[in-house]
């Protein structure tokens, strides 16, 4: 198979790839962002408290 066929099937698959519109994109995008934020803070809170604990164990 040459390198000239490969990239023209690429293209052909490419062009059946359903893409996403752009109110769509928008929402996907605001998901991902809430999703991270939301674990970040979850995680930090977390951190903090196994922290906290274990500080509090040590100092018996």
């Amino acid at each position: 198979m040459s390198i000239g066929k490969f990239f023209s099937n690429v293209a052909s698959e490419m062009r059946k790839v359903s893409w996403p519109k752009r109110k769509e994109l928008t929402n996907y995008t605001l998901t991902v962002i809430g999703t991270v934020v939301f674990l970040t803070v979850f995680f930090v809170i977390v951190d903090y408290g196994i922290s906290n604990l274990v500080k509090w164990i040590l100092s018996f």
